[in-house]
């Protein structure tokens, strides 16, 4: 079981230093392996590239499909289109109610928190700029709207952290809508209410506007369609996906072909957004499948069962042991879909047998899973957060301690509160 702690610790220091998880996670499974007693090479060959290959197996063509879905939003207009309207309909002076909308509807309808981040921001700056807001919250309420209750909470929601459970528990995405919805209201209420007050005391303090010092590429105005119109691709993935409940590829594909019939004007743009999207999706499939590699090597080795009856051991109900096991795995990757994938690869069928022996229900393991990837996960190592303070202009001393609140402490909360519900019968 040292070997495995080691193990995570190698895992979590290489990601904090910023080297990538694609090649960082075997040299960690590989610790997990040599001090587990298994043979180094079998270990990575056969155990660790069948974690890997199942899982890219599996998931690819939804990180593929939605990948090419977001950018092709991106680059006809439409998730521009779809921010600038919301934003216009509720005002510059409440410029953060604006961005977290804009950004919480476009993740909603499935498109990419990265792409989400580059159609945001313009709109940001220039809300914040007229309400006289500091820059230092434009990181903090996007990554509310973007990375929080709209990946993880909302029932229904397309994105990989909420369909990954599925899988494990036999669930859907619509899975413990009561919990997903408390959740909600917890992490987009109370992160709501926590900027507005630090907006409060950031503008008593004097602390007001200033103009970045170097004019973002992403603030360049573009050609837009019609609002209406852009909404359709974003209606039509959560409708076939949830009312009419397809497979989450046929509801991308639906999306995907809506776009481009909408768009068809801009037809020569389709093969650059097109490959665009796949390129990317390359990447971030390789890194969530080098995490669940990690954990197929953890699952073999003789100490993961004392791990699993020290996680199990943990007294009260089991849906704690599960919140504790993904949160610390997600921190540990810097990466929610991460740090889930090594969890229920390691522990998901054991939940289940559980979830069918003690009356709790499989959607409630499902909907804690998929919070609770939502938590540990936006520490400062975590890509997107990276990508976020990036696109902004911000450093982590500007402005990582709004997001700590947002997107860590007050989603952990938010799980807490979420199996409070669910030990009450409440899912």
């Amino acid at each position: 079981m040292f070997g495995i702690i080691l193990g995570l610790m190698v895992l979590m220091a290489l990601a904090y230093l910023g080297w990538s998880i694609i090649w960082v996670a075997p040299i960690a499974a590989g610790v997990v392996a040599l001090t587990g007693g298994l043979d180094l090479l079998d270990a990575y060959t056969d155990t660790y590239m069948g974690g890997f290959v199942d899982f890219a197996k599996a998931w690819f063509p939804v990180f593929m499909l939605g990948a090419i879905f977001g950018k092709l939003m991106e680059n006809t207009g439409m998730a521009r289109s779809v921010a600038v309207a919301l934003t216009k309909v509720i005002g510059t002076k409440r410029a953060i109610l604006g961005v977290l909308v804009s950004a919480a509807v476009l993740t909603y309808g499935g498109v990419s928190l990265f792409v989400v981040v580059f159609a945001v921001y313009p709109l940001a700056l220039t809300l914040f700029r007229e309400a006289n807001i500091s820059r230092r919250l434009i990181p903090a309420t996007v990554a509310l709207g973007a990375f929080t209750f709209t990946m993880t909470a909302v029932p229904g929601t397309p994105q990989i952290q909420n369909l990954i459970p599925m899988d494990y528990f036999h669930t859907d995405p619509m899975a413990a809508p009561i919990m997903g919805i408390i959740g909600t209201i917890v992490m987009a209420g109370g992160g709501y209410f926590y900027l507005r007050w630090r907006e409060k005391k950031l503008t008593d303090k004097g602390e007001t506007f200033t103009e970045p010092k170097e004019k973002n590429k992403t603030e360049e105005e573009g050609s837009m369609p019609n609002f209406l119109l852009s909404l359709l691709p974003l209606l039509s993935v959560l409708i076939t996906l949830n009312i009419l409940e397809w497979d989450i590829v046929v509801a991308l594909l639906s999306g995907i072909v809506l776009i481009m019939v909408l768009n068809v004007h801009k037809i020569k743009g389709f093969v650059k957004a097109i490959n665009g999207g796949a390129v990317g999706s390359v990447t971030a499939i390789i890194n969530t499948s080098a995490a669940v590699g990690f954990g197929t090597v953890v699952k073999v080795v003789p100490g993961f069962d004392k791990l699993t009856e020290m996680l199990m051991g943990i007294k009260g109900n089991p849906l704690i042991s599960e919140a504790v096991a993904v949160n610390i795995l997600a921190g540990a990757t810097g990466s929610a879909s991460g740090g889930m994938g090594i969890a229920l690869e390691a522990l998901g069928s054991k939940y289940y047998d559980i979830a069918m022996n003690s009356g709790i229900s499989p959607e409630a393991f499902h909907r804690i899973a998929s919070l609770s990837s939502g938590g540990l996960d936006a520490l400062p190592h975590n890509g997107a957060v990276l990508t976020l303070l990036t696109i902004t202009g911000l450093s982590h001393k500007d402005s990582y301690k709004d997001i700590f609140v947002v997107a860590v402490l007050i989603p952990v909360i938010s799980v807490a509160i979420a199996i409070l519900f669910a030990s009450m019968g409440i899912f």
